[in-house]
């Protein structure tokens, strides 16, 4: 095959097995240019999938996928593997509305073993595998494929434990690059540096292993020197944590050479128990910007290949990650008690700036959202002022962490939740759309959601003098473009505001739907329709007052959120109304998430299939004004 024929001739695992070692070395090159080809496009997860893509070729060339299991941590590092499995020419179409996922996905092929999206959970998933393959009888291989980053959650180490007590036939690959989203941190980040950087050791084992190879002894003998060896490791070094949980260890490796990977993994193959390979890589390996700047081109926007620069629009207005950013820097200038902590993701949450300024403030814990919110508890009952500074998605992890450590001890953590919301393109493992419902349920818990960038600001400041727990939910993206420069204002807790006085119907807004509110009416003004607008501002509690003076007011009121309407804010609506004896004289549309899993895509599509855009919510409001039946 000629070099630029390679790629074009691999439509299936099959294919790739077919090719020599020398070929595959240089598919590597074409398949590196293809995924930057398309993720300078797209946008995506580029840095991940270009530092493992030897890796991707030695596991289909050593396994045959979909009768071997292959669960990939997170899943943001399958490009390749979707490319080698019959997506290729779905490819381009990535991340894209009614295209091919940016992560595994088991509806859109056979060879995705498991459905992922958030971190920690291959090793649990394929443990359960291998458990199922020998109650069946069977005798495929499961491997699970982690990055060291994934390592910090705790769910990773119980499922090392679990594993090496079963003592099940498994492969864990920890793909170690130093890196999860930002610079990885903690002690075991460090206990993999030092198995990485541990030279004295290595060269010993070299040493050893290569006299006994020249010698001739019988298998006791063997026996012996094979402990000697053992004996070697456990004096020059501390012994595996992997080892010490049942795991047999292999590396560590360079995870770009494919023949050791090869090597390598067919030793793995054959171990009748739990093994674990340590693969070593670089993050955004054959991309010069994404080696240099892994953090950066981790999860990008289009850019441009030749400079590595992102494309964006300059006039944007700031990005809501980055107002929250910047005013909990200057709210810290003032407030020593004022500490940040945040889940690997200092960049992606906005608290970098926090975090040059006051070092000894911030905390980046890992991939550990329950010990960040617990530790925040424990800080706030020391009289310190936490703010937890996290993805709505990734704080599910940590339900029972809020609900336990902080609402039971009514301590004051600031939640802030960043993505809320439909984020688009990552899909239904990382839309935010779930927090007001399970948050909402919480005693003691206040909930507020800005209608722009200046309110956020307001928020802030008002969230960090309130004596208990409270949360802060933005979506993600630019705010709407209004003024910032106006002094810090405290909001009381629980009032909304009316923003537009109408007859007839009354929209109740949140958050992000605030604006688009304001847009619906007045598209229905011009059908002589005259709605009113109230801000909500707080999920809980809910403006009581204000809003029994509306249901007396109006005869429809309909609430708009961007979350699940099942337990969300219009259900809190609902209930507050019924208790009030309201629900009699007055009509009530909840406008929301459905009740499904919105899949990925361009947003305004995704608003446009779950009736949450401008055309949808008009059509529906006028449906409801006139009269026309159940409104769908």
């Amino acid at each position: 095959m000629q070099n630029e024929q390679l790629l074009q001739k691999i439509n299936s695992p099959a294919d790739l097995k077919m090719l020599t070692l020398e070929e595959i070395k240089l598919l590597a090159g074409e398949i590196r240019q293809l995924i930057i080809d398309v993720v300078s496009k797209n946008g995506g997860h580029l840095a991940p999938n270009l530092g493992v893509v030897e890796l991707t070729l030695a596991l289909h060339k050593v396994f045959t996928t979909p009768k071997d299991k292959i669960i990939w941590d997170v899943g943001h590092q399958s490009y390749i593997h979707k490319i080698l499995t019959g997506r290729k020419e779905i490819f381009p179409t990535l991340r894209q509305y009614h295209g091919m996922s940016g992560f595994p996905k088991r509806k859109e092929s056979e060879h995705d073993a498991f459905g992922t999206g958030h971190s920690s959970t291959s090793i649990s998933a394929a443990l359960g595998m291998a458990v199922a393959r020998d109650l069946k009888g069977e005798d495929n291989n499961v491997i699970a494929v982690i990055g060291d980053g994934s390592m910090t959650g705790g769910m990773a180490f119980e499922a090392l434990n679990n594993a090496g007590d079963l003592h099940k036939k498994m492969i864990v690959i920890l793909n170690d690059n130093e890196m999860s989203i930002s610079k990885n941190v903690g002690a075991m980040s460090q206990y993999l540096c030092d198995l990485r950087t541990g030279e004295t050791y290595n060269k010993i084992k070299r040493d050893v292993e290569g006299w006994l190879k020249g010698l001739d002894f019988g298998s006791d003998v063997l026996s012996a020197i094979e402990r000697l060896k053992g004996s070697v490791k456990y004096l020059m070094v501390p012994s595996s944590v992997f080892e010490e949980l049942g795991f047999k260890y292999l590396g560590p490796i360079d995870g770009h050479d494919l023949n050791k990977l090869l090597e390598v993994l067919e030793a793995a193959k054959h171990v009748n128990g739990p093994v674990l390979v340590h693969v070593i890589t670089k993050k955004g390996k054959g991309y010069e910007p994404a080696e240099t700047s892994p953090n950066k081109f981790h999860g990008t926007g289009p850019f441009e290949i030749a400079t590595g620069k992102k494309i964006s629009d300059p006039a944007a207005p700031i990005a809501y990650t980055e107002m929250f950013g910047k005013t909990l820097t200057e709210l810290a200038a003032e407030n020593e008690k004022i500490v940040a902590i945040t889940a690997a993701m200092p960049d992606g949450t906005g608290l970098n700036k926090f975090a040059e300024q006051y070092p000894q403030r911030f905390f980046d814990v890992g991939i550990a959202e329950q010990h960040a919110v617990t530790a925040a508890a424990g800080m706030a009952a020391e009289g310190l002022k936490p703010v937890v500074a996290v993805y709505s998605t990734f704080l599910q992890r940590a339900y029972d962490s809020v609900l336990h450590d902080i609402c039971m001890q009514n301590l004051p953590v600031t939640l802030c939740l960043d993505r809320a919301g439909i984020v688009g393109d990552d899909g239904y493992t990382h839309h935010g759309v779930f927090d007001y419902a399970y948050l909402r349920s919480m005693p003691q818990m206040t909930i507020m959601a800005p209608k722009d960038e200046n309110e956020l600001r307001h928020m802030l400041n008002t969230a960090l003098s309130f004596d208990g727990p409270i949360t802060i939910r933005y979506p993600r993206g630019s705010g709407v473009g209004v003024d910032c420069s106006e002094a810090l204002q405290q909001l009381s807790i629980g009032k909304g505001e009316v923003l537009r006085e109408g007859e007839g119907v009354c929209l109740l807004a949140i958050g992000s739907m605030v604006a688009v509110a304001l847009q619906a009416v007045d598209v229905l003004a011009e059908q002589g329709i005259k709605a009113g607008v109230i801000n909500l501002r707080f999920a809980k509690p809910l403006d009581e007052e204000l809003l029994v003076q509306a249901a007396k007011k109006y005869s429809k009121l309909v609430t708009l959120e961007e979350g699940v309407v099942a337990g969300g804010v219009g259900s809190a609506v609902l209930e507050l109304l019924n208790n009030k004896g309201l629900l009699q004289t007055t009509q009530v549309l909840n406008l929301g998430i459905p009740d499904e899993f919105v899949p990925h895509g361009d947003k305004k599509y995704l608003f446009r299939d779950i009736g949450l855009d401008l055309d949808s919510i008009t059509a529906k409001i006028t449906a409801l004004v006139k009269g026309a039946g159940e409104i769908k």
